[in-house]
């Protein structure tokens, strides 16, 4: 354990902010992109509106849904570092699978997590990370450090191997929904 809580080390909080602006910019700007396309059509400059139209649906029809999600689940990022430590551990990514990764907890303990939504390497040579949160459900991972902070899910075929853990807590910062079950995002 590196501190009490996770935002309580500086550069988390930093890299927090970094987190939460890059999101905001990005919905930002596929929501400008959106209206002056709209903008576009509605002054009825169809030939000079084709283009941009065309352009915004490419861009903004497949991304629109994975960054309103991270948009506004960076929230959940934030309560998981103010509710959990750091913990430095071991942990790898399998080959070809950038967005998974393995990270062992304990001796009989290594939970598969997927790094929701933008996966980043946040392993370093000696395959150390830090992770704050519940090892059943998910949280946060950086890399050694705490300045880039990314939410892990568990894997869709990752078990709940470990057999500690604060069930109250992990629902009061939306790890878990009350029904149980781990949340995705």
């Amino acid at each position: 354990m590196l501190s009490k809580m996770a935002w309580e080390h500086p550069p988390t909080e930093v890299g927090y902010r970094r987190l939460a602006m890059r999101r905001t910019a990005w919905m930002v700007s596929l929501v400008a992109l959106g209206m002056i396309a709209t903008g576009c059509l509605a002054l009825r400059w169809l030939p000079q509106a084709l283009a941009v139209l065309a352009s915004a649906l490419v861009v903004i029809v497949p991304s629109l849904p994975v960054v309103l999600v991270a948009y506004v689940r960076r929230k959940r990022i934030a309560a998981i570092l103010k509710a959990y430590p750091w913990c430095e551990v071991r942990g790898h990514h399998p080959p070809r699978t950038p967005s998974i990764i393995a990270i062992r907890i304990a001796e009989d303990c290594a939970p598969t997590f997927r790094m929701f939504p933008f996966p980043i390497q946040v392993t370093d040579s000696e395959n150390l990370i830090w992770f704050a949160g519940d090892p059943r459900f998910g949280g946060v991972v950086s890399p050694v450090g705490g300045y880039r902070p990314v939410r892990v899910v568990l894997d869709k075929g990752a078990g709940r191997e470990w057999g500690g853990g604060d069930d109250a807590l992990a629902l009061r910062v939306g790890l878990v929904r009350r029904s149980g079950k781990a949340t995705q995002t």
